[in-house]
């Protein structure tokens, strides 16, 4: 049913083969369009949105120091506390967190 087709890549001008395998796998998954990338480009950029999604490209996490509610212990969050709601450190947060659902 389907034909290996010869695209152009929208990226590096190339053309690449869509092979008739992938066009089935496309229908299978319910896509409408064809692939603009070759495999070379769209892992090329598989790999840029993966790496800023995972924090490769924002600054860093500001922290903010806080005494854990329950034990006492120093740690830090990733907010700044306000002092009107209790602040629990990670092993005190899991463990109440646990207990609630």
């Amino acid at each position: 049913m389907y034909q290996d087709k010869t695209l152009t890549c929208r990226d590096c001008g190339l053309d690449f083969t869509f092979s008739a395998s992938e066009q089935e796998f496309y229908a299978e998954k319910g896509f409408t369009n064809e692939p603009g990338r070759c495999p070379e480009c769209r892992a090329a950029r598989k790999q840029q949105r993966d790496g800023f999604s995972r924090g490769g490209n924002r600054a860093p996490r500001v922290m903010y120091p806080a005494t854990c509610a329950a034990c006492g212990v120093e740690t830090e969050v990733p907010f700044r506390p306000s002092g009107d709601r209790p602040v629990y450190c990670r092993d005190c947060f899991s463990a109440n967190r646990s207990v609630r659902f």
